[in-house]
């Protein structure tokens, strides 16, 4: 069964390795019988497909907990990391604070 892009990211770069198919950019790995549709999609506030390693912008400003600096609109995160099984969160780090985690909805894609 021939597989043409990987159910994660949709990447073209994948790979048979025995049973296994792995995607070469995410790492994602999935047999041949596994439905597309059952992958996590993760969209930003404007509806554009995010995945890991892509920048992202706040469209508001957000208070964040735990901390007395709030993220002001127009701040660049990079390289976001998708939290597993769940398409309205991403992480990500921005330049004064680390180890944020943030809604989809406050977000688009830089």
């Amino acid at each position: 069964m021939p597989v043409s892009s990987c159910p994660q990211c949709s990447s073209q770069n994948v790979y048979p390795d025995g049973a296994l198919w792995i995607c070469a950019d995410c790492g994602h790995e999935w047999t041949p019988g596994e439905a597309a549709e059952s992958a996590l999609v993760v969209r930003d506030s404007n509806g554009n497909v995010l995945v890991a390693g892509d920048t992202v912008t706040v469209i508001k400003d957000l208070k964040v907990k735990g901390s007395s600096i709030p993220l002001k609109q127009g701040t660049v995160i990079r390289n976001i990391r998708l939290v597993e099984d769940d398409a309205e969160h991403i992480e990500g780090n921005s330049d004064k604070i680390k180890g944020l985690v943030l809604k989809t909805c406050f977000l688009r894609k830089a």
